[in-house]
């Protein structure tokens, strides 16, 4: 049996900060399960947390991390802009740190590279896929993230964030955003969907090479973690004496990706932070699957007629 203990290991952003490699994910986290998971998790010596304002608990978030008993200084918090707001990031900013309570995130990302249009949202709620009348979205086409980034870097004087980056940008997207007049600052952090069956090994060594740390969102597989079923990890956990899931994110952690596993269940919280040192052959049966089995990608958006993750 191998011994597992919980994972400390950091990362350096292009800003200089230090990153936790296992941070706690909120998404889908409703009513009061965010803030208990934020809780739990800041109680088992987490010291990442992840969240956004599309997952609408931001509120709930910022309690969390206030009752925790953990000063602030000691947690590394990401939110994130969401598409309805790209042309307007400071207001979005201010009133993601509003719902959290708190003077400044250390991460804020642009959640898509793709801006939506709002007037046909009929409830006011702006956290959602804006769509058009026929059900497709509502794309802005005379924004673009471009144009977004050039507002997001000036919300580095101002404090409020201490690192700006983006998600689900695809290495088409990061040379765009890289090659334009207006890019003064690299992003610090491109966070994609990333598991054994999405690997991602083109987009993490593009972003290695532009000094941008990559990390890893629905790392065990999506909704209902079929990786952790899947009989290649199953044997290695077995081998080892540890859980499914130690062996996923230790997987991610070795590879120098940050990994944001999900859950509100305390036990499944405590459990994800604890990694072991697996073995090459392990690494390398881990790394076959994807060639065994296919490509899998369960977050996906049509966003025509911008092409996502080309």
């Amino acid at each position: 049996m191998v011994a597992l203990q919980n994972s400390t290991s950091t990362l350096k952003l292009n800003t200089g900060q230090v990153i936790p490699q296992v941070g706690l994910g909120t998404w889908r986290s409703k009513e009061n399960e965010g803030y208990r998971a934020v809780i739990e998790a800041l109680k088992a010596g987490y010291r990442h947390i992840d969240g956004a304002a599309l997952y609408g608990n931001e509120d709930q978030v910022g309690k969390g991390i206030k009752d925790s008993g953990v000063p602030r200084n000691e947690i590394f918090l990401t939110t994130k802009l969401w598409c309805t707001q790209q042309r307007n990031p400071q207001e979005a900013l201010d009133q993601s740190l509003q719902r959290l309570g708190l003077d400044y995130v250390d991460l804020y990302l642009i959640h898509w590279p793709v801006p939506l249009r709002t007037e046909n949202i009929k409830d006011g709620n702006l956290f959602q896929f804006a769509e058009k009348p026929d059900g497709s979205k509502d794309v802005d086409l005379e924004w673009n993230f471009i144009k977004t980034w050039e507002l997001m870097e000036k919300l580095l004087e101002s404090g409020k964030t201490k690192a700006i980056g983006v998600s689900n940008f695809s290495v088409n997207n990061i040379k765009d955003l890289l090659a334009a007049p207006t890019t003064k600052v690299a992003p610090a952090v491109n966070q994609v969907e990333l598991h054994p069956l999405l690997p991602q090994e083109e987009l993490i060594q593009f972003c290695k090479e532009k000094g941008i740390v990559v990390e890893a969102y629905s790392p065990l597989g999506g909704e209902n973690a079929p990786i952790l079923s899947d009989s290649t990890v199953q044997d290695i956990a077995k081998a080892n004496g540890v859980e499914a899931g130690n062996v996923v994110i230790s997987w991610a952690v070795q590879k120098g990706i940050v990994t944001l596993p999900k859950s509100v269940t305390p036990a499944r919280i405590v459990g994800n932070l604890k990694v072991l040192t697996l073995s090459d052959s392990d690494i390398a049966k881990i790394d076959g699957m994807v060639k065994a089995k296919g490509e899998r990608r369960t977050c996906y958006q049509d966003f025509s007629p911008f092409p996502i993750f080309q």
